[in-house]
């Protein structure tokens, strides 16, 4: 009877609570089917998360990194279970830390690396050697590990991952010194921890030996000597032979896969080769070119958010619930790491005599232990004692897990506030500078299909980024009988340089313009737009009587006195290794003469070739007074040269990669005299074949790049002479 009773008094409590009956159906629903397994339905959650977590976090005011990680956590077996990290992940993880050590190698800025190069090998050193001695203090004092143990927490300690990279994109801080100091850092971390790793695997393996550590030089060696021997003349060849956008992309990803597998046969961590490929491709892709946009695209928007997402997928927090004993291990783990890598910051800050914001970025950036951390747990835990115990049990993973965690929150918080105050710091500093008023506007007229990329590359690289104003291409159709074909034709040329900016993120204002004559065409656009210059391609199909430059350049440096630019390449600009300038005399002495300098100095910075100046030793000091002025990480040599005796004897020193630039005159001008004339047939008898730039200076009077430097460096106080003090000391009296 009882039995009965309590029957129908659960079947009662079950009935008349039809909600709470369909949240249990529900949940048990939702149970059965997690983790979610369908690859559709997994790449919809990862997309949802990689576009809501900048979202969300921006407004609570914290970088959508940290987002990326707490979703992973949130989503991962150890949070909800709604996902499983299975090898999807794993790939697109290990893609991911490829892709930042490859863009932080891409983006730097190779002369301001050999310049800044002592000083990351101080905060490499400092970096390294701080947190691997507190490392191993704290293993061994605080959280009784064995020697072995408290050597791989030190060298986990030691390494760290630049996972706070991408910020450091966004802001376009990527050539700043604290950013190269912490990257050259960063890999003598990571190297110094890989050969103590190695070192410790070795013992426990049995091949810590002489005959060891001999093969691991000398694979090391043939991997040095393979990546920047053998890779730079594979690039050159494929990009000189291949002009297609997609398998350009394709080539790249490939070669950075390549060298991090030769790094893993190493005995190295792939990370590594992914930075020295990205060193070896900064040479042949410059910043601003539509290559370099697809590949920071496709990194930021895929897998690098999923390399953050796995990483939060690997944090388990449960057991810091379960009992204090992972409270403490994580505590003196996150405290250790973080404070020796301050330290090392803080010091290094006051030796290199850097910005309080610099130094905070070189601890945001050293701060992330990631990848190499994963990794030298990972082998911990393989590594087993004689009687079978493992030299880093599941506790030891779980707690090096949580402080990856804690270091990538605190790496990206503090590399975000120093890349805001840097950032603050160089707009104010461009504001004084009077960047704002400068009066750039490019022109670039296109009618040769063939010749666009060049003189759209061209146009890109010279800009000034800071201005973000875009560049103008124009296309003038003859205004004849056969005006609808031309037409057309002008639609595919102005579509054709509208893809190579938008490929580039640069902004394109293209115009079609009808006249019965080209010239006029082009000058009336000029001055339509209030353009500064003309970047026009050299006219090739001219007759044996016609002139180097052609009838239509000859009328645009008649008609306009602005700066006009003639380029002709043979091989894409990128590939450029050296530009030669070739000065007139006295060119020190015309109005435009910064300008074309300032464009030189851009396209030689864009493209990261050296730059040599032959002019006469009065010019040479006035580039090389204004180029330490405004652009000190050029790579400039100045030879003594008189145009004067003719260009034959630059032949010798212009290859076929190389860039040769002639600053001509016009006719009446300060720098311009009779051998001006004569350089139109030596260029066309000994260097038709060569890659070539012709530059006709500014002459409508002083622009922005002039206003800057154009007083001397140093003023003498002006004295008056003795009548005018003496007459102003007699009418002060009488007055």
């Amino acid at each position: 009877m009882d039995v009965a009773i309590e029957d129908v008094f659960q079947d009662h409590s079950f009935t008349s609570n039809p909600t709470r009956r369909t949240m249990d159906s529900i949940t048990e629903y939702i149970q059965l089917h997690l983790p979610v397994t369908n690859p559709t339905t997994v790449f919809s959650i990862v997309l949802a998360i990689i576009l809501l977590a900048p979202i969300v976090f921006s407004k609570l005011r914290i970088p959508h990194l940290i987002g990326m990680i707490l979703a992973g956590l949130l989503i991962g077996e150890h949070g909800l279970n709604v996902l499983h990290r299975d090898e999807s992940f794993q790939l697109f993880g290990q893609v991911g830390i490829y892709y930042i050590m490859f863009l932080a190698g891409l983006e730097m800025d190779l002369a301001g690396l050999k310049q800044n190069k002592r000083a990351g090998l101080t905060f490499g050193a400092l970096t390294a050697l701080i947190p691997f001695a507190l490392g191993y203090l704290s293993g061994i004092y605080f959280l009784h590990y064995t020697q072995s143990a408290s050597l791989l927490l030190a060298c986990i300690f030691a390494s760290h991952t630049l996972v706070a990279y991408p910020i450091v994109g966004r802001y376009g801080l990527s050539r700043h010194k604290s950013v190269q100091v912490s990257v050259v850092a960063t890999m003598i971390a990571l190297l110094f921890a890989l050969i103590v790793l190695a070192a410790i695997s070795g013992t426990f393996t049995g091949d810590g030996g002489v005959d060891f550590w001999l093969l691991f030089v000398g694979k090391f060696a043939l991997f040095i000597v393979g990546l920047f021997v053998v890779l730079p003349k594979l690039v050159r060849l494929f990009f000189r032979k291949v002009s297609d956008s997609v398998l350009q992309y394709t080539f790249v990803l490939a070669m950075v896969f390549v060298a991090a597998t030769l790094a893993n046969l190493c005995g190295l961590e792939g990370i590594l080769g992914a930075f020295l490929a990205g060193l070896i491709f900064n040479r042949f892709i410059p910043h601003s070119s539509p290559l370099m946009n697809r590949v920071e695209f496709v990194g930021n928007a895929i897998f690098i958010p999923f390399f953050l997402i796995g990483v939060g997928m690997l944090v388990n927090i449960r057991p810091l619930f379960e009992s204090t004993q992972p409270i403490v291990v994580v505590g003196i783990m996150v405290i250790a790491g973080t404070l020796s890598k301050y330290i090392a910051a803080w010091i290094s800050r006051r030796v290199l005599k850097i910005s309080p914001a610099g130094g905070l970025m070189m601890f945001g950036l050293s701060e992330a232990h990631a990848a190499g951390a994963l990794a030298m747990v990972m082998v911990g835990t393989e590594l087993h004692y004689p009687d079978g115990t493992p030299l880093m049990n599941s506790d030891v993973l779980d707690g090096v897990v949580v402080m990856i965690l804690i270091s990538c929150i605190i790496s990206s918080i503090a590399t975000d506030q120093a890349a805001k105050q840097l950032k603050l710091a160089d707009e104010s500093q461009a504001s004084e500078e009077g960047h704002k008023s400068d009066d750039e506007k490019i022109l670039v007229p296109i009618h040769e299909p063939s010749g666009i990329p060049g003189l759209v590359n061209t146009a890109i690289m010279m800009r000034n980024q800071k201005l973000n104003r875009g560049i103008i291409c124009l296309n003038v159709v003859n205004d004849d009988a056969e005006t609808q074909e031309w037409l057309r034709h002008s639609k595919e040329c102005l579509e054709q340089a509208e893809r190579l900016c938008a490929a580039a993120d640069v902004s394109v204002q293209t115009q079609s313009r009808l006249a019965v004559n080209f010239v006029n065409g082009v000058i009336h656009a000029f001055r339509e737009n209030d353009a500064s210059e003309i970047i026009i391609g050299l006219h090739r199909k001219r007759t044996p009587s016609d002139s180097l430059l052609g009838r239509f350049a000859q009328g645009l440096i008649d008609g306009l006195r602005r700066q006009v630019t003639i380029v002709h390449y043979n091989i894409p600009v990128s590939m450029v290794r050296r530009i030669v300038v070739a000065i007139p005399e006295s060119a020190e002495y015309e109005s435009g003469f910064h300008r074309w300098v300032e464009r030189l100095a851009r396209l030689s910075l864009e493209i990261g070739c050296a730059i040599h100046f032959y002019g006469e030793e009065q010019t040479c000091e006035r580039i090389r007074l204004y180029l330490d002025h405004h652009h000190k990480g050029i790579r400039a040599d100045y030879f003594d040269f008189d145009l004067g005796d003719g260009l034959d004897q630059l032949a010798s020193e212009v290859n076929d990669d190389h860039l040769l630039v002639v600053v001509s005159a016009r006719q009446g001008t300060l720098s311009y005299r009779n051998h001006v004339n004569k350089l139109q047939p030596s260029l066309k008898a000994h260097f038709s074949r060569c890659n070539l730039m012709i530059i006709f200076p500014d002459q409508s009077g002083e622009n922005e790049e002039q206003s800057t430097f154009s007083q001397p460096l140093v003023q003498e106080k002006y004295e008056p002479p003795a009548i005018t003090k003496w007459l102003s000391k007699y009418i002060s009296k009488i007055g």
